[in-house]
C-alpha cells in the first residue's frame, strides 16, 4: 500500500518528533509558540530591514542571502506547524476559510 501522508503532514511529523526527542513539547504552549513565532518574524525583519525595495526583490538572487532567508523561513514555517498541531487547527481549513473571508472582505476591482 502506498503512502498516503503528504509532504506537508510529513514534515509536520518531522517537526513535532524532532522536538519530542528533544523533551520540548512542555515549553510549546500557544502562548510561548506565538512569542517564538514573533521573534522568528523579527530576524527575517532584520535581514531585510535596511535594504530598499529593489534589494529586497533581488535578495533572493545573493546565495548567502538566499540561504538566511530559507532559513527564517524554515524557522516561521516550523513554528506555525507546532502552533497549528498544538491548537488542533488544520492549517488547510483555517487558509481557506480565510481566504473565503478576504474575497468578501477585498472583492477585486469594478
Amino acid at each position: 500500500m502506498a503512502d498516503a501522508t503528504t509532504p506537508v503532514e510529513a514534515l509536520k511529523d518531522g517537526i513535532r518528533r524532532f522536538a519530542a526527542a528533544r523533551g520540548w513539547e512542555p515549553y510549546h504552549t500557544p502562548k510561548n509558540l506565538a512569542m517564538a513565532l514573533a521573534s522568528e518574524v523579527g530576524e527575517l525583519c532584520d535581514v531585510l530591514r535596511w535594504l530598499t525595495p529593489e534589494e529586497s526583490v533581488a535578495a533572493p538572487a545573493d546565495p548567502a542571502l538566499r540561504e538566511t532567508l530559507a532559513d527564517e523561513l524554515a524557522d516561521i514555517a516550523n513554528i506555525v506547524f507546532l502552533l497549528s498541531a498544538h491548537t488542533k487547527i488544520d492549517l488547510s481549513d483555517a487558509i481557506a476559510a480565510k481566504m473565503a473571508k478576504n474575497a468578501i472582505k477585498y472583492p477585486p476591482p469594478a
